[in-house]
């Protein structure tokens, strides 16, 4: 197995043998990041081609320094956000101000454990705006000022897009948690009778 530096070395040849090891190492990763940003696995799997067509077009701007792999993501994460500004006007709009935002109170998912598919499932059902504002911010690590100027919004709107993407999560994660209770109370009774 080459070295990402032996790697990179080749795609800058354009070697189709280097690319294809680059695609093979990577492509999960990248596409675990796709699928975050993306409303469905198709649209993750669109956006992750457009990120290796930029890498193998733009790997001489890698400069060597700090880890590939966050080279990777950062390309993959700026891909999403371009892919969110070009396909937002297809999308169905919701106004912000319609969600009224309702913290559910201090209720703990700590103690909750959820699969990470019922998450990614709860996560899609975020408004895009929404999503790529909390990803962002608690998944990327970006500060609300960063998320604006990537994303072509005030800075306030980032904060107040996070916020209310916090309340929707709680709210579904607490309407999931009490699926869940009347499930295991249904199955009890069941086996009681």
């Amino acid at each position: 197995m080459l070295s990402d530096r032996e790697i990179i070395e080749g795609c800058l040849k354009h070697s189709r043998k280097a690319q294809q090891l680059l695609y093979d190492k990577y492509s999960r990763f990248l596409l675990g990041i796709c699928l975050r940003y993306a409303s469905d696995r198709a649209e993750a799997e669109d956006i992750l081609q457009d990120v290796f067509v930029r890498v193998f077009f733009n790997i001489d701007e890698y400069s060597g320094t700090g880890s590939f792999a966050g080279w990777l993501r950062k390309v993959a994460v700026n891909t999403a956000i371009t892919n969110y500004h070009r396909t937002m006007k297809h999308r169905y709009h919701v106004d912000i101000d319609e969600y009224k935002s309702m913290e559910t109170g201090s209720v703990s998912f700590e103690e909750d454990l959820f699969s990470a598919d019922e998450l990614g499932r709860v996560l899609n059902e975020l408004p895009p705006g929404y999503k790529m504002v909390f990803n962002l911010y608690a998944i990327e690590g970006y500060k609300h000022r960063e998320i604006a100027e990537m994303m072509k919004i005030d800075v306030n709107t980032s904060k107040s897009q996070y916020s209310r993407a916090r309340a929707m999560l709680r709210e579904k994660l607490s309407h999931l948690r009490d699926l869940r209770k009347s499930y295991q109370a249904d199955s009890n009774n069941e086996d009681g009778e």
